[in-house]
Formats: structure tokens, sequence, C-alpha cells
């Protein structure tokens, strides 16, 4: 079990998939998050969570005020669990009534993340960028050429000021940046590393 670490559902624990998906720990998300206020991608944001598990990431983002989130997972099983841990996030809304707010809305997607991202761009003509702040937490074993497609697909998605994250083991490579995003700043934290990149023609100040 894993649990949302703060905001309308805190401490609510969170189903895990029995197997073929890797939970991010309390420590990495909060430091995830704590940079998402930094830069004031929490309150209202739209949130893309890929490679989503159990939805920890994204329903963390619900959780703190996202206005909404997809998570998009291509496993069955871990697909279901994300949906029933977003039900019991919607449920925590539900039961702290206006004093809450409006609920987020959040979609689950079972879908491969590069056919998801292909078939997004292709319907987005003139629509403005979908999403304020994207979160990649991939199987340590996903190719680096795979990787790289996904951030390729994201860019023409990603708001001018909004924010994509990768998380990947600490002996993996920095990722490779597709034109349109440029590296924002690297952390680690034991085994695993952190890179935010960022449109390019992007200013954000340092997170703490």
């Amino acid at each position: 079990m894993t649990r949302v670490i703060s905001g309308i559902a805190g401490s609510l624990r969170l189903e895990v998939p029995k197997s073929g998906t890797r939970p991010t720990s309390d420590r990495v998300r909060e430091a995830i998050f704590s940079a998402l206020a930094s830069w004031g991608l929490t309150e209202g944001c739209r949130v893309l969570d890929l490679y989503a598990g159990s939805g920890a990431l994204g329903l963390e983002a619900a959780s703190r005020g996202a206005s909404e989130v997809v998570l998009v997972e291509k496993n069955p099983g871990a697909a279901q669990v994300a949906g029933r841990n977003a039900r019991t996030v919607l449920g925590a809304f539900a039961q702290a009534g206006s004093s809450a707010g409006s609920a987020p809305r959040i979609e689950v997607v079972r879908q491969s993340v590069q056919s998801y991202l292909d078939g997004v761009r292709s319907g987005l003509r003139d629509r403005e960028p979908l999403w304020d702040a994207v979160l990649l937490d991939p199987p340590y074993d996903l190719g680096e050429t795979e990787l790289t497609a996904n951030l390729a697909a994201l860019v023409p998605l990603v708001a001018a000021d909004g924010v994509v994250l990768v998380e990947r083991s600490g002996r993996s490579p920095e990722p490779t940046w597709p034109d349109g995003l440029a590296l924002l700043r690297e952390k680690r934290y034991g085994e695993t590393a952190l890179w935010w990149a960022e449109p390019s023609a992007a200013v954000h100040p340092a997170a703490p």
C-alpha cells in the first residue's frame, strides 16, 4: 500500500498493483510536489501522469488542487487499480463537500503512452497546449529510444510555462531532450534521479 501525502485526500491509502510497477517513495513524491508548488503548478493545473501504475503521482496532484488529471497506463491490472484509487480520491472530495471546492476531473486511460500521445497530437490542431505538468515515471527497463519518442511527442502538448518530469534510476543516463524541451534541473534521491525540463522559451525560478 501507499498513501496520498497531502491535500484533500491526504493520508488516504492507495492500492498498489501486485507486480510490474515501482511506486515512488513518499520522500521523492514530496520533493516533486514541493518543486511544483514553488512554480505555481499545483492549484488549478492540468496534470498528465504517464506510466501511471497505481496513479499515485497524478492522484497526489488531484488531492493538492489540480483541476484535471489524466492517468495513462497500459497494463490492464494496474489501470484497474488506478481507477479504484481515483474513485477513492474523488470520494474524499465528496466527503469534504463545499469546503473542498470543485472536485478535479480524473480520467484513467488504458493505452500505451506513445499511442496515446500520438492520438492526442493528431487531434490537437489549433487548440491550446493541454497540460501544465507532465509526470513520467517509466519502468526502469524502458529503452532510451522509446523515452525520447515520448518526450518528442509531448513538445506541442505542454503549456509555455509548464514542466515535464522524468523519474528514473540513478544509474540511467540523462534523457535525450528533443527540440522544444530543455533541462531545467536535476535532483537525486538515493537510487532515484529526477530530471525536470521546460519548453525551450520558458523561464522558471529556482525550486527549493
